[in-house]
């Protein structure tokens, strides 16, 4: 090998190594493996508020399986879509299989989401779905109990918007995380595997 061919390959093959480090760094990093946790840390305690104004907690979900999804009323299509959804697969159990499972809608969104708002925007779903608010850091708690991701968002005209964890818990009757359910299937397929896993 010449001495300029040594001086064109070494650095090349320098930042190719460099490069797939990089790779391979970024890919642990923000898979979901990367980030994983034990499902036996993803749910527990809270205190809020559901939108009838009454105060509840976990203890007030406990012996039945429930399904918990986190978005807000302002959410311009994956939390009416979720809901929407979500809706058709508690409305399928309930009339094929006889069981009421219940769903809670955690808002991201507390400033804006009092329970007032939350009764009316849930009025054009499923009866079956609570939603629940609370104090900000009320709800920053849930957020952590249940491993989820929530973020404000500043817009060019001066509102807001929520990033947030798009996923739909299952919640086994003792408030312990099943697994994440697959809404986008048809009712009776995402209800078969909702029945199967509790």
């Amino acid at each position: 090998m010449t001495d300029r061919t040594r001086r064109i390959v070494i650095p090349l093959a320098a930042f190719l190594f460099g490069l797939v480090a990089l790779g391979i760094a970024a890919v642990m990093t923000l898979t979901p493996q990367g980030r994983e946790v034990a499902a036996s840390s993803v749910g527990g305690p809270f205190a809020l508020v559901n939108h009838h104004g009454e105060p509840v907690s976990e203890q007030d979900f406990l012996g039945e399986p429930h399904l918990v999804f986190f978005g807000f009323t302002h959410c311009p299509d994956v939390c009416p879509t979720k809901l929407w959804e979500m809706s058709e697969i508690l409305a399928y159990v309930s009339e094929t299989r006889g069981r009421d499972i219940r769903a809670l809608f955690i808002t991201v969104d507390p400033e804006r989401d009092t329970p007032e708002i939350l009764q009316n925007y849930l009025s054009s779903f499923d009866d079956r779905i609570v939603g629940l608010t609370g104090t900000p850091e009320a709800v920053a708690d849930a957020v952590r109990t249940f491993r989820a991701f929530a973020r404000r968002v500043p817009l060019e005209d001066g509102d807001y918007t929520m990033e947030h964890t798009a996923i739909v818990y299952i919640m086994d009757a003792q408030g312990r995380f099943v697994a994440g359910l697959d809404t986008t299937r048809a009712p009776s397929d995402a209800a078969a595997e909702l029945l199967r896993r509790i």
